[in-house]
């Protein structure tokens, strides 16, 4: 999903229904950006937590026990999805009112409807990722 969405140090990535903080940590480590991880569950959040701490990048990264229909996704520059499709669709207007011209989605295994469809679709490993960037159109 990283890849996909070209991650550099520049990049804020914001990582809806993180778990156990997985993504963001990696994007941090291996990308040199900045991250949030956002999730309902606190024992995830405190897992997530721990994880970071352990891979030396606690500095860099953040996890936040919210509703991400909720959350301030202004800041994000990426955002990545692995939630079912019934949240991707319920999700989408959010993400095109709060995401800057510019962030790149990118959404493991679920598309966001016929209404926006995905600019790659990508196979890896047996899973589809795909891609998306908010454009002036989508304000």
């Amino acid at each position: 999903m990283l890849a996909l969405a070209g991650v550099d140090r520049s990049d804020t990535v914001y990582d809806l229904g993180c778990g156990d903080g997985r993504i963001v940590i990696t994007a941090a480590r291996r990308h040199g950006a900045r991250g949030v991880g956002i999730d309902l569950n606190p024992q995830r959040i405190d897992d997530a937590r721990t994880n970071a701490r352990q891979a030396g990048v606690g500095d860099r990264v953040q996890f936040q026990v919210a509703d991400l229909f909720e959350a301030d996704l202004a800041p994000a520059s990426v955002v990545t999805l692995y939630l079912l499709p019934d949240l991707n669709r319920r999700l989408r207007p959010r993400l095109w009112q709060q995401l800057r011209v510019g962030t790149r989605v990118i959404s493991h295994d679920f598309d966001m409807g016929d209404e926006w469809p995905p600019e790659r679709m990508e196979r890896v490993a047996g899973k589809t990722l795909y891609f998306w960037t908010i454009r002036p159109e989508h304000k």
